[in-house]
């Protein structure tokens, strides 16, 4: 772990709105956290729906404040990667863009259809630089798709051809293909089919420590952060209301969320089962 001088996030009372869907006013996402991720930590996001996940980390990925996605800063700070996100220009968005991976909720289904699988995932090769080298690009996407564990054959074929499951791992490769120094992963275990998922944490945990890049991972599956994260921020209702390692933020709630989330982890079935985190 880095020094707190080298935390690649910090977040500091940070909030975030956008545009309130009456078209009257904003509505307020995330309101006033404060926390700081690790040179080389798997954080976690967890929450219900509506919490404000997502919208921090699309904030935090660099891909907030455009048109599809006009939500802003409007009150504290947000350090990532040294870049002050409130004051990002397009320079250091780019900047940004190029060193941040990024996989977005049901990315599986965010892959071009008429391309194929080397195309999608050499992608963001050539829209950083559209003169990339294209025998480069094709040796690249080669090492990717086998690091997430696919044959190299998958990459003659187009998504239609391939399994959620499948499809998952090529849109996990695609944000990797940059050799992000920050990944945000947003339900990176979605469309996977339950007997694939434990393999797919397998795969994302080796990468993760072949690369040693920070990662912040959103997801509502406890087991899933169980098994992938170091800590965890609990949020309800746009704030944190636990920030810790999971098992010590259910073991002290200190907030009824935290302590309801207790009582169903601990009531209900895990979707997954998973062997202890080496």
């Amino acid at each position: 772990m880095g020094a707190v001088g080298d935390d690649p996030v910090v977040a500091s009372d940070l909030s975030i709105d956008y545009p309130a869907r009456s078209g009257r006013g904003r509505f307020t996402a995330v309101r006033g956290v404060s926390f700081r991720i690790r040179k080389g930590e798997l954080f976690g996001l967890v929450g219900e729906n509506g919490a404000g996940k997502s919208t921090l980390a699309r904030m935090i990925a660099g891909r907030a404040g455009g048109s599809e996605d006009p939500s802003a800063i409007c009150g504290g700070a947000l350090t990532v990667q040294g870049i002050d996100v409130r004051r990002l220009g397009e320079r250091s968005r780019r900047r940004l863009s190029a060193e941040i991976g990024y996989l977005p909720q049901q990315a599986h289904r965010t892959l071009d259809r008429s391309r194929t699988v080397a195309e999608n995932v050499a992608a963001p090769l050539f829209e950083r630089d559209r003169d990339f080298d294209r025998r480069d690009a094709g040796r690249r996407a080669a090492q990717v798709v086998d690091s997430v564990q696919l044959p190299w054959s998958t990459l003659a074929q187009y998504p239609h051809e391939l399994t959620e499951g499948q499809r998952q791992r090529v849109a996990i490769a695609r944000s990797l293909i940059l050799e992000p120094s920050v990944w945000v992963a947003d339900e990176p275990t979605g469309g996977a089919d339950l007997p694939v998922r434990a393999p797919v944490l397998d795969t994302l945990l080796e990468l993760q420590s072949e690369h040693d890049f920070t990662a912040l991972i959103v997801s509502h599956d406890a087991a899933v952060m169980s098994r992938l994260t170091d800590r965890v921020a609990v949020m309800h209702g746009g704030m944190i209301v636990g920030l810790g390692a999971l098992d010590d933020v259910l073991a002290r709630p200190t907030h009824p969320y935290v302590a309801g989330l207790r009582a169903d982890y601990e009531l209900r079935t895990s979707p997954i089962t998973l062997p202890p985190r080496p």
